[in-house]
């Protein structure tokens, strides 16, 4: 009896191999997309808090520090570290009514591959966040 040649069986291995093809790129886009979205999320929240602490501050150079603990808090509560100190613009000062411009910037190293490429070759995506405060009208004197 003759045996039958065919494709019998061979839909399942190239089913399986097309699925490990396409879910690898897929998966990895995926992650760092979530690498992305974690970052804009920390760094939206580290701008917000830090302009509500500095515009609360006594005078400016105690409202840096507030700030910038503020800023590192927010971005640790998302799991991020190595953000530079928040940029504060403030050309009032801490003038009633005036506003305070903070910007916080991050870098986030793709997954996998910022690993392979190390220093300038490692692929980065910049994410920033800007928020605007105003300062309290009807605050106590300071």
């Amino acid at each position: 009896m003759k045996r039958p040649t065919g494709d019998a069986g061979n839909a399942l291995i190239e089913f399986t191999y097309l699925a490990v093809l396409l879910m690898i790129p897929l998966v990895y886009v995926l992650l760092s997309a979530f690498q992305v979205q974690r970052a804009a999320f920390g760094v939206t929240e580290a701008a917000r808090q830090a302009g509500r602490a500095y515009a609360t501050a006594a005078d400016p150079a105690a409202g840096l520090g507030r700030a910038r603990l503020a800023s590192d808090l927010a971005l640790a509560d998302q799991g991020l570290a190595g953000a530079g100190a928040p940029e504060i613009s403030d050309p009032d000062g801490l003038a009633p009514g005036s506003r305070v411009v903070v910007t916080v910037r991050y870098t986030v190293t793709l997954p996998i591959l910022g690993l392979i490429f190390r220093g300038d070759l490692s692929p980065r995506i910049p994410v920033s966040a800007r928020h605007v405060e105003v300062v309290d009208t009807f605050q106590a004197t300071r």
